[in-house]
């Protein structure tokens, strides 16, 4: 997963601080690499290094990021490099000059390429199908106004541009959230037709004029002190000029809103709404759900605390108290300066970083038996080392709650989730994860009631792969399954290889 950003501000201010600013609201979504590109009297501005946003940019990179234009990215990297040049905005400078920033995976990236590379003879310089995805756009666009004078005034009508985005829709598969700054003309944005991934868009009027934000979640457009529009609809492109005029456009044949479920169980902050839906009211009924499940497992249950693993887990733990009648207890202190476990790269990584990352303190577990609750089981190291962390300080029992069912299947559409055989889930019942982590009991949501309480406007569809193993676009195969194991396993981590058969898995998106 990552954070984008765009911008359109009024003439004559610079939007650099606003860029930032957002960037860092949205850092929960990547924080391998940030970049900020910027447009001013025709020239681009570019900023982008590997590490956290405060980390990337200086003084001196944000007094050359001037313009009223611009885009912005937070990367977490996925299978194969995570260089600073894979890091984004992306660029091409023909036609017109196009820059993209990009949250999501092709799922096809293989053919893109060598549509791309052989036909179109367009050189493609990383292993991301970030890349990809803007060389396509480029191309589209270029067919539709090869014969315009670029060194004259240009007019191009905003269909064109709808149009080229039309013809990427029918091309790629996958998910894709997209922001993509034109030279000259304006931002655009774009999802793809089941809206995997989220992208929102809000505005502000300032002296009269009127300001324009598109970013990934709407905590970003309400932290800068814009209000919120509407979400982007799957398939639908936002085009905003230079000027501050707004077009919109459905440009695909076929839309099925099926949203990433994962979003309201970790990616997302609390604080935002996605397609309508409060991530907090959802984690919410997540854990509510989840201990009505309990009392019907455990009716006789003898837990005296419920205790969140922070942060993620703490809003369905606080709701599971409370429908439980037990005390709801904060009994980890979290070090908010170690990555997330479950995204690097090694097994002997992830372990030393858990103990780095949460220390318990025992006057909360000693002489109790107590229900650990998370978001979600991933490869289990985490949850085992708490485990044994609640042990260590004198709890008696440790019951261990996840708000999301079983982690059984990888995540193609922009979650680093480690290889299937990684997958603590993987060839074990529940009975057997718990005894493997080390808890007395084990409960975990089952998927159906994680659809139900999650669709808080009524029935839709999900994109629920990583725990069903059904994928909405309909072209996962087993063969592209088993190539993304063999990217994703911690021997390809640790190695740092490549697989330069699968572009589409090393995407930064």
């Amino acid at each position: 997963m990552c954070g984008i950003i765009g911008l359109v501000g009024r003439r004559g201010y610079h939007i650099n601080q606003l860029l930032y600013d957002g960037l860092t609201v949205l850092q929960h979504r990547g924080q391998d690499a940030a970049g900020i590109m910027t447009e001013y009297e025709g020239k681009y501005h570019l900023r982008k290094s590997n590490g956290l946003v405060k980390d990337v940019f200086y003084k001196r990179h944000m007094q050359n990021l001037v313009g009223s234009i611009g885009i912005g990215h937070v990367r977490y990297p996925t299978a194969g490099s995570s260089s600073a040049a894979e890091a984004q905005p992306f660029y091409v400078n023909y036609p017109f000059g196009i820059s993209l920033a990009h949250n999501g995976n092709l799922t096809n990236a293989d053919e893109i390429k060598l549509l791309l590379t052989s036909e179109h003879r367009r050189h493609v310089n990383t292993t991301s199908d970030s890349e990809l995805l803007l060389n396509l756009l480029a191309m589209e666009l270029h067919t539709r106004t090869h014969n315009l004078n670029i060194d004259g005034e240009l007019h191009v009508d905003v269909n064109t541009i709808f149009s080229a985005v039309s013809a990427l829709h029918k091309q790629i598969t996958g998910g894709y959230a997209c922001v993509s700054l034109i030279s000259g003309y304006g931002i655009l944005a774009f999802r793809d037709p089941n809206g995997i991934r989220p992208l929102i868009y809000g505005s502000r009027e300032i002296e009269g004029e009127t300001e324009w934000i598109i970013a990934s979640e709407s905590v970003a457009i309400h932290a800068l002190g814009f209000e919120v529009v509407r979400d982007v609809e799957p398939g639908e492109a936002i085009f905003i000029t230079s000027s501050g005029q707004i077009f919109s456009q459905q440009c695909a044949e076929e839309i099925n809103h099926s949203p990433c479920i994962f979003e309201h169980v970790y990616l997302s902050r609390p604080d935002s709404i996605i397609d309508g839906i409060s991530v907090y009211q959802a984690r919410l009924n997540q854990g509510q759900r989840l201990a009505e499940r309990i009392r019907e497992e455990f009716p006789e249950h003898d837990i005296d605390a419920v205790i969140p693993v922070p942060d993620s887990g703490r809003y369905a733990a606080l709701q599971m108290a409370n429908a439980l009648n037990v005390e709801y207890r904060e009994g980890f202190v979290k070090n908010r300066y170690i990555g997330r476990t479950f995204i690097m790269g090694g097994q002997a990584i992830r372990k030393k970083s858990v103990r780095r990352k949460l220390n318990a303190i025992p006057h909360e577990f000693a002489g109790k038996n107590v229900l650990l609750v998370d978001d979600s089981i991933v490869r289990g190291n985490t949850s085992a080392q708490i485990v044994e962390m609640a042990r260590e300080v004198g709890a008696k029992k440790v019951y261990f709650a996840s708000a999301a069912p079983p982690v059984r299947y990888p995540n193609v559409y922009g979650i680093d989730m480690p290889a299937v055989s990684e997958f603590i889930a993987n060839g074990r019942t529940i009975k057997e994860i718990g005894k493997e982590i080390g808890a007395d009991k084990i409960f975990y949501q089952t998927l159906e009631d994680l659809v139900e309480v999650t669709s808080i406007n009524g029935e839709q569809s999900w994109d629920t792969s990583c725990f069903s193993g059904e994928y909405v676009t309909g072209d996962v195969t087993s063969e592209y399954l088993e190539k993304l194991e063999l990217a994703r396993n911690d021997s390809a981590k640790s190695n740092g290889s490549v697989n330069e058969g699968m572009i589409g898995l090393h995407n930064d998106e």
